[in-house]
């Protein structure tokens, strides 16, 4: 494909959205008031996509793929750092299809359990989500099943696009989204449907640049993996069906944050709202609070939560 952003469309999104709409939540876009994190005036709303089913955006792309694709007997296989494969998992299990997930060791134990109680093969194994791909890929040429991208697939661009189109509908005068970036396939689908008319922004850990390395190369490029993130949010490198999308139509400076910065947000979100994100869900909401993005008074911005797989507050105390 010469160039994704041709396949990653607002008319490819809008007609992925009503295929898989009976089967996804549509999650709530809030308004919040910044002051209440201590934040200068500016209009923010917050997108809870981690109340989406399997706790997070993932679910969009892997239902995308199955109901857009050709499964065979064999089922569906994926790699993932836990939230993937716990979508492929999910969506699978709906549909009544077979699917094998592969999870690095590094994987959270809540995820592992949200895959193990969706049904799936359970593979874990190897130290990143690189390892786990390539076991993956080993498995669908011995089994003949079909290979779910968490990231580098049309389709799956196509069915986090659609967060994109949620966040719009609900409020169409947005300056500006921030978008927590690991493979790109969240931000490759909402800057796809945004085409440039909203600032689409990629915050990442410091430990895991991605997108900074590939920007600053011209090309994507091996990453560290060092974040309390990085089981969502450390693959090897941008995905190279993302990267000419967001090269197109996300910002060119991209946000980082610290682990401590990550942490700090997620206490902010608990203390202040009562609501609990995993570390990679959080780290798009960490660049406001900690002024790596300093909004305008008069900026209307939004911020993609997502990841509710943590086990980060003990509701045994």
């Amino acid at each position: 494909m010469s160039d994704p952003s041709t396949a990653v469309t607002r008319e490819r999104i809008a007609a992925t959205y009503d295929i898989i709409r009976p089967h996804v939540r549509q999650t709530p876009l809030v308004a919040i008031d910044s002051a209440d994190f201590g934040l200068p005036s500016f209009s923010l709303r917050l997108k809870l996509e981690f109340m989406q089913h399997s706790g997070a955006f993932k679910l969009r792309g892997a239902f995308a793929n199955l109901l857009t694709r050709e499964v065979p007997h064999a089922g569906v296989v994926a790699a993932s750092g836990g939230n993937h494969g716990a979508a492929v998992a999910f969506a699978a299990n709906r549909m009544g299809k077979k699917a094998a997930v592969f999870v690095p060791a590094i994987s959270s134990p809540s995820k592992i359990e949200l895959i193990r109680r969706c049904g799936a093969e359970l593979h874990v194994g190897g130290d990143r989500y690189a390892d786990a791909l390539a076991a993956s890929e080993d498995y669908a040429a011995a089994n003949g099943a079909l290979p779910i991208h968490a990231f580098d697939q049309v389709e799956t661009m196509l069915g986090q696009g659609t967060v994109g189109l949620e966040i719009e509908r609900d409020a169409p005068d947005l300056d500006t989204v921030l978008v927590a970036v690991g493979g790109g396939g969240l931000i490759g689908g909402i800057a796809g449907w945004y085409e440039g008319r909203a600032k689409v922004v990629a915050v990442e850990p410091e430990g895991a640049p991605t997108l900074r390395d590939a920007f600053a190369a011209g090309e994507p490029v091996d990453a560290p993996a060092g974040s309390i993130a990085a089981d969502s949010l450390a693959p090897k490198r941008i995905g190279r069906l993302v990267f000419p999308i967001a090269r197109k139509h996300v910002s060119p400076e991209v946000m980082l944050v610290t682990d401590a910065d990550i942490r700090a947000a997620q206490r902010a979100l608990w203390s202040t709202l009562r609501i609990v994100v995993e570390p990679g869900g959080v780290t798009a909401f960490a660049a406001l609070l900690s002024g790596a993005y300093r909004p305008r008074t008069d900026e209307r911005v939004a911020v993609v939560l997502s990841g509710a797989n943590t086990t980060a507050v003990d509701f045994d105390k």
